[in-house]
């Protein structure tokens, strides 16, 4: 970790989260440090604060039930609050994950919600986390169902009709017929890390005093309310950098618009280039994080030298100048819905072509992103619907209209494009958003065909609760042709 960070800070690279995986606990057990693996790593987290990178660690669903008792508080604390799922006779059922045979929390249940907020609040006190990281939340189980007594023969642990699995229903996740408050498992299944979010972020809140975050990898509608989203454990392969793209559109329309995939690949060793241009893509996910897989090869960018540390500054650096016009897009999403990153479709409706275009994205109407998708390639071809647009870089306006066009595209290059009509919010980039956004405001205006553009800039201080219906600035701009840019200035401070 420390080495990583260090080549990072090295090469100048915006560095905002620091993450910790399920290798800093105490024998993969909840709400545990490593003494042995990461010795001191409370009193680094402490450091890393004061540079302004937050850090988020991670939690498993799984409690192990078999530590001596009275030494491990999260199970002792589930027995006395009733939390854990149950099989049909009423015992706890037994999974199988991380820390070896596990319980599994209720979290529909408000005694669990207790005992988990319970938790986060505790687990502050061993370390200054800015957020929790929710995983295998599925939940993932090793094995099929119960490890213990596996799963009954009925109709609803082997009903008659079965999508199309491998083998059983309950094959790595529990069994069906297992009760929870809100239903069998066989129909609340899918709502698992839904309701594992919503505590998890109400702890994290009330052990903080301000916003805080939570990352889940089970999600299901409406979970983006609560958390953000990543796409799972994906390999270092050229198709996962198309695949992610799909993957992030899909989950903006499913009302979770801050989702990412991790960075580089999770699965096998990533190779420089593909490294290098996953970063550049990776830059405008609105979720952005490299994450890499026990074992492999470091990956991140600073390992590799100079051409893949310089290229991953220069995309990130474009982002952090971009925050406020991304950030106003979530006000946007959070108080009408609209989604933060959008298909080409959404945008011209009418074009017959942008319907198939999945390689390309948009950031809400005004930013067109084409990256390179595949290994060796030093051009990109780029699909441009019919309105005016402007190379982010140089200015330069593209005379193409409803075509796709060859696009220089060398290793240290993603290619932007400015939306004509839309006014664009920047700020001048630094190494963290705590620090970015100390810095001067400018506008990108971008011109439509009549000579005209509009846009909008959401402003709050970035960690109080609730501050997009309680106290913000919210702007417009209206650009003429005749040279007059106006402001409607909405302040509201209650």
């Amino acid at each position: 970790m420390k080495a990583a960070v260090k080549r990072t800070a090295e090469y100048g690279i915006p560095h905002d989260v620091q993450y910790g995986d399920i290798d800093i606990m105490e024998r993969a057990l909840d709400f545990t440090i490593s003494k042995k693996n990461f010795p001191g790593l409370p009193e680094y987290v402490k450091e890393l604060k004061h540079k302004g990178i937050k850090f988020i660690t991670i939690l498993d669903p799984g409690i192990s039930p078999h530590e001596p008792s009275g030494s491990y508080r999260p199970f002792d604390l589930g027995n006395d609050f009733d939390v854990w799922i149950r099989r049909p006779d009423g015992t706890p059922t037994v999974g199988k994950v991380w820390p070896g045979d596990t319980y599994f929390p209720d979290y529909s249940k408000n005694s669990t919600r207790n005992w988990w907020m319970t938790l986060i609040k505790e687990f502050k006190d061993l370390i200054d986390y800015d957020g929790l990281w929710i995983d295998m939340n599925e939940p993932a189980s090793w094995g099929v169902g119960d490890v213990e007594q596996g799963c009954a023969k009925n109709n609803i642990n082997n009903p008659p009709y079965l999508p199309g699995i491998k083998n059983e229903l309950a094959d790595f996740t529990l069994c069906p017929d297992v009760s929870q408050e809100f239903g069998l498992h066989y129909n609340t299944h899918s709502l698992y890390g839904w309701s594992e979010s919503e505590p998890t972020l109400a702890g994290v809140r009330e052990a903080l005093g301000k916003r805080g975050a939570v990352l889940t990898r089970s999600s299901y509608l409406g979970v983006g309310k609560w958390a953000a989203h990543w796409l799972g454990d994906n390999f270092s392969r050229w198709s996962n950098l198309h695949y992610s793209i799909i993957g992030m559109l899909q989950f903006n329309h499913f009302g979770i618009p801050f989702v990412g995939s991790d960075i580089c690949g999770f699965f096998e060793d990533a190779t420089a280039e593909i490294c290098q241009r996953w970063q550049q893509l990776g830059a405008f996910y609105t979720f952005s994080r490299n994450h890499n897989a026990l074992g492999n090869r470091d990956q991140d960018p600073g390992f590799f030298g100079p051409e893949v540390a310089n290229a991953t500054r220069e995309a990130l650096l474009v982002r952090y100048t971009l925050l406020p016009y991304l950030y106003t897009l979530f006000y946007l999403h959070t108080t009408q819905g609209s989604t933060v990153v959008r298909a080409l479709w959404h945008e011209f409706p009418s074009d017959e072509i942008a319907l198939g275009i999945d390689r390309q994205f948009l950031w809400g109407s005004g930013l067109l992103i084409t990256p390179v998708l595949d290994e060796g390639h030093l051009h990109v071809t780029g699909y441009f619907p019919d309105a005016r647009w402007f190379d982010y870089f140089t200015g330069a306006d593209l005379s193409s209209r409803k075509e796709s066009v060859s696009l220089n595209a060398p290793l240290d290059v993603i290619n932007l494009h400015v939306r004509g009509g839309v006014i664009v919010p920047t700020q001048e980039p630094a190494i963290n958003t705590e620090l970015s956004r100390k810095n001067l405001f400018g506008l990108i205006i971008a011109l439509d065909d009549a000579g005209n553009a509009t846009g909008s800039l959401y402003i709050d201080d970035g960690d109080s609760i609730g501050t997009c219906y309680i106290s913000f600035f919210f702007l417009l701009f209206l650009y003429q042709i005749k040279l007059v840019l106006k402001l409607a200035v909405v302040e509201v401070s209650l």
